[in-house]
């Protein structure tokens, strides 16, 4: 089933018969049908090396390819120096029924079998509904944990946040201060507060439950406002298909000693020091351009602190894999918790620390301005409230999280073809009503149909994209970059209207259309099977 690497191994094998020691070999798909299918650069790449011009050196190769006629068609070079590729139509034709007995397993593999991994993500504080960016985050932390267990993996998806620093008590004053005005009118609002009507609500419950005399600063004002907020949180994710097995608490690593130990440790090592009141991290002891502050001389650790001890945590939990989806806003400070945890003697070669770019929002070309902490933003189930779920996680996907987002709300309303969302689905959809159509067919495609009988361009095209599906899973798996997929089944979707449009489905031609429907059945199986990784629904009706 792996084409490429078949190629791979066999002109390996040729280029060391005529001679030569190539390195790695580049197998790609051809721009240009006039060098087949698949073509290699490696005679170029080795022509400095073996002082022979390109051309000479793909001709000595192709004097040695064992050529599987099976499969391969014909081997040809091509100036400045390519060996092509032409696949016999018969190759990609009898894939119908491989991908038919695979069903659901098409694109997965066993990479990750007996390995574990961590995915934490999303990671926000109880201090407000989530929004947007948050809304990347998750969907980003979802989607790689999915390509994860699609190769085998057991994934922990975990919730890393704080219920006791600043922010917290802030948010209890604020609550309190809210309350403060509904029992007497006497308050003053926090300078620095969360001003969202969320948090007058939370006061209103807090009244109704416990009466108009609470003391000022009881905790019950931080507690309400917590367990309110986060649950709120869980019912946002759970909108979008999201869930976690594990919430951790930083709360839990001072109470326990990991965060007085990590210090001590570092302490130890000569990695810290007092300086001005402060607790410091000799960071440039460890290549880093400045030292860094570990505890403020307020007394009040920085983030990095607790985070040292969290991430010794995740390692002594003994995953395979660690993953951080993190915000750019944490670029800085990440480097210097894997330095520290690395210092300790601790494994961080595992570590993957991966950072998405922030999110705006469009509507009618123009940016919406948002600020967290004047509640002046569009919270994330407003967004799925509003366009709905599968929208949401695509476009959150469809781009690199290294690149800034540009959320077109616009288009992501918008319900015909022109939304992406609707594209991937509408073909899904469409496949789903012509097999129903067929349903009355002499032939029973499933078993009894002739592939070969499908020799239009657009069927055939149609295939190589199909066969294509294991890589490019496999390369998601590799760069964790779920925009991959989603261009991938654009492109298949692409593919099969294309087909659809030149290719009537059912005929007056039985066997024609057999093969036809075997063919859509294969289609829906991979999109069926690329959307399902993505948390996308894949609809029979729309």
């Amino acid at each position: 089933m792996n084409l490429k690497k078949n190629l791979q191994k066999l002109l390996t094998e040729a280029a060391q018969k005529a001679g030569f020691a190539p390195r790695f070999v580049v197998i790609s798909s051809s721009k240009d049908e006039k060098h087949g299918d698949l073509s290699s650069n490696l005679p170029l790449a080795m022509a400095k090396a073996a002082k022979k011009t390109p051309m000479v050196i793909a001709e000595s190769i192709i004097g040695y390819f064992e050529k599987n006629e099976k499969i391969i068609a014909d081997v040809f070079p091509s100036p400045p120096g390519f060996i092509n590729f032409k696949i016999n139509p018969s190759y990609y034709q009898s894939l119908i029924r491989e991908i038919i007995k695979a069903g659901n397993a098409y694109g997965q593999s066993e990479l990750g079998k007996n390995k574990t991994a961590n995915v934490e993500f999303v990671s926000a504080n109880p201090t407000g509904p989530l929004t947007v960016g948050h809304g990347r985050n998750a969907v980003l932390g979802d989607t790689v944990a999915n390509i994860l267990e699609n190769h085998g993996y057991k994934v922990t998806r975990e919730y890393y946040f704080n219920d006791a620093g600043r922010q917290m008590r802030i948010l209890g004053d604020s609550v309190e201060a809210r309350y403060r005005e509904i029992v007497d009118g006497s308050s003053v609002f926090p300078e620095d507060g969360y001003q969202g009507e969320y948090i007058r609500d939370i006061a209103r419950k807090i009244q109704e439950e416990h009466g108009n005399n609470i003391k000022k600063g009881h905790s019950v004002f931080r507690k309400s406002a917590e367990n309110d907020i986060f649950d709120e949180i869980k019912k946002s994710l759970k909108n979008l298909g999201i869930h976690h097995n594990k919430f951790s608490n930083e709360k839990t690593f001072y109470t326990s000693g990991a965060v007085e130990k990590v210090t001590s440790d570092l302490r130890n090592k000569g990695l810290i020091y007092e300086e001005e009141g402060a607790t410091w991290f000799k960071t440039t002891e460890l290549g880093m351009d400045q030292d860094r502050v570990l505890i403020k001389s307020s007394g009040e650790p920085t983030y990095r602190l607790p985070d040292i001890a969290y991430h010794i945590n995740k390692v002594e939990r003994d995953f395979d894999l660690i993953i951080d989806i993190l915000g750019s806003d944490h670029v800085a400070t990440y480097p210097d918790v894997v330095a520290a945890v690395k210092a300790l003697n601790y494994k961080t070669d595992h570590f993957n620390v991966m950072i998405h770019q922030f999110v705006t929002l469009l509507k009618s070309g123009q940016k919406v301005k948002m600020s967290t902490r004047k509640a002046d933003f569009v919270t994330l189930e407003e967004l799925v409230n509003d366009v709905g779920g599968d929208v949401v996680r695509y476009f959150f996907i469809m781009r690199s999280m290294n690149s800034h987002l540009n959320f077109d709300l616009d288009l992501a309303a918008d319900q015909s073809e022109k939304n992406p969302v609707f594209y991937l689905q509408y073909a899904h959809a469409r496949i789903c009503n012509i097999i129903k159509r067929g349903e009355g067919l002499e032939k029973d495609f499933m078993v009894d149909y002739d592939p070969s009988l499908l020799t239009h361009l657009a069927e055939i095209e149609l295939l190589k994209t199909m066969e294509q599906f294991p890589e490019v899973m496999a390369t998601a798996q590799n760069k964790l970059e779920p925009q991959d997929i989603a261009n991938y089944l654009q492109d298949l979707a692409a593919r099969f209207h294309r087909f659809y449009v030149d290719c009537r489905v059912i005929t007056h031609d039985n066997d024609l259309s057999a093969a036809r429907i075997a063919l859509i059945t294969a289609t829906k199986i991979v999109l069926a099977n690329g959307l399902k990784v993505l948390g996308i629904s894949a609809p029979e009706r729309m």
